[in-house]
């Protein structure tokens, strides 16, 4: 295997950025397929914690090549503030990134836009992190978006923004003003972005089949999880863009023959941050002290996410839609101090994952024995390999492997990345 496709199989969240850096290691070429910054992957380091929003999970690996590819959105002042925050850190060099020609900006009337819209919406608010990406993707899918190929082209820049000014105006109008598409500001700033960025832009898709033509080890980077796509998640509660495996063909401009294998990463409970469905969420008690333990608030947001047991029906529709070959489970230790360990094998009255009724699913649970003596949770914390794990920690893993039908391929025992047990190797 020289290709491996990484996603999230719950709704995101579920620590893709550490076990990407994980994966990395063995990598050449790291690419990212869709999303924008409304993600954030958290690494940890040794005593270093980094958080990056558009920069692939490759970048604390010198020599890795991080791709940003057609299929995202580009906020490019919060690349440029990534990038010299891992530049500061000694972690991404000058020469280490590209960017698609393709790939979609975000501006800052996007941005403005989205916080408008969901004040606008009151009770019934989505829950978007306000960053632009659903105005961007909108802009897109109506054909009037702006592309990182177009700042090389000031008069036709300036013809798009100037398009968008009266087809918006309106919009921001009934919304209460605000700034509003501000063609002259945008142009300035483009000059700015178009000097830096330019070394870094190229023909991704030619980019990344020439990696795989050549035999290196290519991994491509999900954002978000399966069940926040745009066609097949909790819709409306969803992103505005494919998160599933499938998308790292027109994300990136490769063809679907070129992925050897599909890893979906999940955690050992569930969360969910933003409005939507979710039926095995835990109230009370239970519910902190998951969310104490785990540290479960947005990277992006620091919203606190909502907390709950895992859900075997949602993780083997997210197998079957991203036909995965490969299971991550992350944060086994978040579960160590509690004594009993639920999981959801099934909903009442057949509602099913991706169909309309789930917000009103009532689980049904299985209760498995925890592992909340402290000496079962020191033997996990220290465990490198299958075997050294607790009993019942790997009876859970047992269960959630015969239940969603994918063997399990890497599994976290802690936040660092040495507290990883890699079952299979990745390339």
């Amino acid at each position: 295997m020289s290709t491996l496709a990484v996603i999230g199989a719950q709704w995101g969240d579920e620590g893709k950025g550490k076990v990407v850096d994980v994966i990395a290691r063995e990598a050449k070429v790291v690419a990212r397929f869709s999303g924008g910054n409304n993600a954030g992957h958290t690494l940890v380091i040794g005593d270093k914690k980094i958080i990056t929003h558009l920069v692939p999970s490759g970048c604390a690996y010198p020599g890795t090549l991080c791709v940003l590819g057609a299929g995202m959105v580009v906020d490019c002042d919060v690349l440029r503030e990534e990038l010299d925050a891992l530049e500061r850190q000694g972690l991404m060099q000058s020469g280490e990134l590209r960017v698609s020609y393709e790939a979609h900006l975000i501006l800052p009337y996007h941005r403005e836009l989205d916080g408008l819209r969901e004040d606008a919406r009151r009770d019934a608010k989505i829950g978007t992190t306000r960053r632009g990406v659903g105005p961007a993707y909108e802009a897109k899918a109506a054909r009037r978006g702006i592309k990182v190929r177009d700042l090389f082209n000031p008069e036709l820049l300036r013809s798009r923004l100037e398009l968008n000014r009266g087809v918006l105006a309106p919009e921001f109008e009934r919304l209460g003003g605000g700034r509003g598409v501000d063609v002259e500001a945008v142009m300035s700033q483009a000059d700015q972005w178009r000097s830096w960025l330019e070394p870094a832009v190229c023909d991704v898709g030619a980019l990344v089949h020439q990696a795989v033509v050549d035999g290196l080890p290519v991994l491509f980077e999900g954002a978000q999880g399966a069940l926040l796509d745009v066609d097949h998640g909790t819709y409306p509660f969803v992103t505005s863009t494919s998160t599933i495996a499938g998308a790292a063909c027109s994300g990136l401009g490769i063809g679907p023959t070129l992925i050897d294998g599909v890893w979906g990463i999940s955690k050992a409970y569930a969360t969910r941050v933003g409005a939507g469905p979710f039926p095995t969420r835990v109230d009370g008690a239970a519910g902190d002290a998951i969310r104490r333990a785990g540290a479960e608030f947005g990277a992006t947001t620091g919203r606190p996410r909502d907390c709950g047991w895992l859900d075997l029906p949602a993780l083997r529709y997210a197998a079957r839609l991203n036909g995965l070959t490969g299971l991550c489970v992350t944060k086994l230790d978040v579960l160590a101090g509690l004594a009993n360990v639920a999981i959801c094998v099934g909903y009442r009255d057949g509602v099913e994952p991706g169909r309309d009724g789930l917000e009103a699913a009532v689980p049904v649970y299985e209760s498995i024995s925890g592992w909340d003596d402290p000496a079962l949770r020191g033997r996990l914390e220290a465990a490198r390999r299958l075997a050294d794990l607790p009993v019942p920690v790997r009876a859970y893993l047992d269960r959630v492997a015969e239940a969603v039908g994918v063997p399990i391929t890497l599994v976290s025992v802690g936040p660092d990345r040495e507290q990883t047990i890699v079952v299979t190797t990745p390339f």
